[in-house]
């Protein structure tokens, strides 16, 4: 099983490196991303118009472009966070990120016919992808290099206290709500939901930035870490507006591309469209965040690590929610957040496993491969519900 880890995980690890030591490509893949994604946006090429087979090619580049430009994307959010330090930097990343997400999902939700589980789908693919896949792989990965890995339990604790309520708000009270169908939240309910996620959230990075700062730092000594730094080849607003390019043409690829996923998923009647769309909307967005999370454990930084993790979940809900809210009220298109039964099983079991987890503010190997085992399941049941 660690060998199958290791050797899955180390495609993307030496990408990430070829990028990081042949720095042109981290300034001209933005670049190329945000032109071709403008091409494909303006109609030149006639994306979705043509030739099935064209639209296949075209797509397929898109997917690969998308991918490698992560990466860059990834390097710039790294120096940034070098540049402005902890946990500013971790911010940096989680915002770009979930910015990412928002965006698909907003535009998704206007594309084509009302699709009102997408959103619901999304966020519920990025917190089991995010609770069980990328915390799992980054705790079997730490367990196995490191033996055990110690991490604050206060600022962990912090993190699950703030996805358990936002999860179950958000996804679990609306199958038991009266005023509505099940599933669904009335206006009112939609506006305080949206509100109250904004408030959790800005209070929790509030706390993580200022009043409870020191909890959510790495637990190994500063000196360990004074020699270990990233290599800066640009300045910050260099590296801030590559940055900007290459999340904005990864946006608008991705847009492309799902949006034509999710046509053909609806032509070929697979009934699933919707956790397939959410999920791979969620596994492209969350790439980033889950490289830099397996390569802080990797490094026996695993606090930082499920700072990058578990704060990505929590903005993908406490941003991703109010956004989808709004677009909702506004475009009068209905929007369903309850989860089916066995995805609330999935959903519960994942944040118990967390609690759980994290209580004893340390983890091992067997740790992480528990939390692989759920999203074996979560996997499982998108391709045979």
């Amino acid at each position: 099983m660690v060998a199958f880890l290791q050797s899955t995980t180390s495609v993307p690890l030496v990408l990430d490196t070829f990028l990081r030591r042949t720095t042109s490509w981290t300034w001209v893949l933005p670049v190329v991303c945000f032109m071709v994604a403008l091409i494909f946006q303006s109609n030149v090429l006639a994306v979705g118009q043509g030739d099935f087979a064209i639209v296949i090619v075209l797509n397929s580049i898109s997917i690969g472009l998308v991918l490698v430009t992560v990466f860059a994307a990834l390097h710039h959010a790294e120096a940034i966070a070098h540049r402005v330090g902890q946990p500013y930097g971790t911010l940096v990343l989680t915002f770009a990120v979930t910015t990412i997400e928002v965006s698909i999902i907003v535009s998704m939700m206007l594309h084509g016919s009302n699709n009102p589980t997408l959103a619901r789908e999304s966020v519920f693919s990025t917190v089991m992808i995010v609770c069980c896949g990328i915390v799992g792989i980054a705790l079997t990965v730490g367990g196995w290099r490191h033996n055990r890995q110690d991490i604050r339990r206060q600022g962990t604790s912090a993190f699950l206290s703030v996805l358990v309520a936002l999860t179950v708000l958000t996804m679990v009270l609306p199958n038991y709500t009266l005023s509505t169908a099940p599933g669904t939240f009335s206006s009112i309910q939609l506006v305080f939901v949206g509100v109250l996620s904004i408030l959790l959230y800005g209070s929790f990075i509030f706390a993580q930035s200022y009043g409870q700062k020191e909890d959510f730092s790495e637990v190994r000594a500063l000196e360990e870490v004074q020699g270990e730094h990233l290599a800066i080849a640009y300045s910050l607003l260099t590296h801030l507006v590559l940055l900007l390019l290459g999340l904005g043409g990864i946006v608008l690829l991705t847009e492309q591309v799902a949006a034509g996923v999710e046509d053909g998923l609806s032509y070929l009647e697979i009934t699933q469209s919707d956790a397939i769309v959410g999920a791979g909307i969620a596994l492209v967005t969350l790439m980033p965040e889950a490289i830099s999370a397996i390569k802080a454990s990797f490094k026996n930084e695993l606090q930082r690590g499920l700072n990058v993790a578990l704060g990505s979940a929590c903005a993908t809900i406490g941003l991703t929610i109010p956004a989808v809210v709004a677009a909702s009220l506004i475009t009068g298109r209905p929007l369903t957040l309850g989860l089916n039964a066995g995805d609330t099983i999935l959903l519960l079991l994942a944040l118990a496993m967390g609690v759980v987890s994290f209580g004893t503010g340390r983890t091992t190997l067997l740790t992480g491969l528990a939390h692989l085992v759920i999203f074996v399941a979560y996997v499982l049941l998108i391709v045979a519900p």
